[in-house]
């Protein structure tokens, strides 16, 4: 096995750049997979991503920060720290990485549903250029990503005024160590009675996670009683676009626990 070792961001492209090196965070997903003869790029002693930091639009999460140091952190919104306390066991948390999960590609991703529904973006970089992505569009499908080969996930840029009224599940063979059967985060945003914003994303039901931006206007703008008065057809849209593949537990369970965890989502939002 070769492996690189970079202290900054300029050496860390360097090697990635070079070639066939796999980017390696906390490894919790490629040791298991343990290929003895592929190059890795260990890029947690990279200080440009392993720091939680804010600007004037974002939250700035590098994407070598662990599950743990996530978690921890205030800067993070609530739904975030939520879900990173339910990812595996506090060893796991320990090591894990935002970049990790996201890199993976797999709509399972425990993190990538609030990703999702909070409108993040990824920055990446390579020694070419910089590019700044929405998050939905990163993902083309079932471990496909847009992310070239000699360009690395540096951070996960989370809008500041994310929504502290928000709802999280994880479904799972058991309450812990368990990969998720269906994941929903959702976001709502209600001012004087009216609906400001909703946004609601569901994960490990498709090939990538479900956001349905067109779907959530339909309660946008709306107040309260308004919205009451589409909720029937609101759920019904989430009910049509929502066409689980193929997997463990069958499609009419997990579509199921999606339309219950969305009425739940919409019952505690007062809706």
């Amino acid at each position: 096995m070769v492996s690189y070792l970079p202290v900054s961001l300029n050496e860390a492209l360097e090697y990635r750049g070079a070639g066939g090196a796999i980017p390696y965070g906390g490894g919790t997903d490629l040791m298991i997979k343990g290929d003895k003869d592929a190059a890795y790029i260990f890029l947690h002693k990279v200080p440009e991503m392993r720091g939680i930091i804010e600007d004037d639009k974002y939250i700035r999460i590098g994407a070598c920060c662990t599950f743990t140091e996530v978690a921890g952190n205030p800067l993070c919104p609530a739904i975030l720290r939520e879900a990173a306390l339910q990812i595996a066991a506090p060893a796991i948390r320990n090591l894990g990485t935002i970049g990790g999960n996201i890199g993976n590609g797999s709509p399972k991703a425990d993190s990538a549903p609030v990703f999702f529904a909070a409108g993040a973006k990824l920055r990446l970089m390579s020694l070419r250029a910089e590019r700044i992505i929405p998050i939905k569009e990163f993902y083309l499908g079932r471990n496909k990503l847009s992310l070239e080969p000699d360009e690395l996930i540096v951070e996960v840029l989370m809008p500041k005024h994310v929504s502290s009224r928000y709802y999280y599940r994880k479904v799972g063979a058991r309450e812990a160590l368990a990969i998720s059967r269906v994941s929903f985060a959702g976001l709502m945003d209600i001012k004087e009675g009216r609906v400001m914003h909703c946004a609601v994303s569901f994960g490990a039901v498709s090939d990538v996670i479900i956001r349905r931006d067109d779907i959530d206007a339909m309660l946008t703008g709306k107040t309260v009683s308004e919205a009451k008065a589409v909720k029937q057809a609101y759920l019904n849209a989430y009910n049509t676009a929502i066409t689980p593949i193929r997997g463990r537990v069958s499609e009419k369970y997990r579509k199921a626990v999606c339309m219950n965890l969305l009425g739940d989502f919409l019952a505690a939002m007062g809706i």
